[in-house]
């Protein structure tokens, strides 16, 4: 499915999925994917709330201009059941 995304999508998809997990994936970059391929709502409470392939979760703003661990675990998990696999995987060869 990531045939319909730009270059730096696909970037950042792949970056979720890096082993082992990425420390320098920027929010601003997490955003443009979810709303590329869902839907991003930031909340009166400063906190966002991502829906991608049904699935919703809400996250609080990382406090510097990337994920921690957790957000990128949770977040791969969303993008892997929504069918976005990392790039690499998702090739027909």
């Amino acid at each position: 499915m990531t045939h319909d995304l730009n270059n730096h999508h696909r970037d950042t998809l792949a970056a979720l999925h890096a082993h082992p997990v990425s420390h320098n994936i920027r929010w601003v970059d997490l955003v443009s994917l979810a709303a590329a391929v869902g839907e991003v709502d930031e909340r009166h409470d400063g906190r966002v709330k991502i829906t991608i392939g049904g699935r919703s979760q809400v996250f609080d703003r990382p406090h510097g201009k990337d994920l921690d661990t957790q957000q990128v675990i949770d977040l791969r998990h969303m993008f892997d059941e929504a069918g976005y696999l990392a790039p690499s995987h998702d090739r027909e060869d």
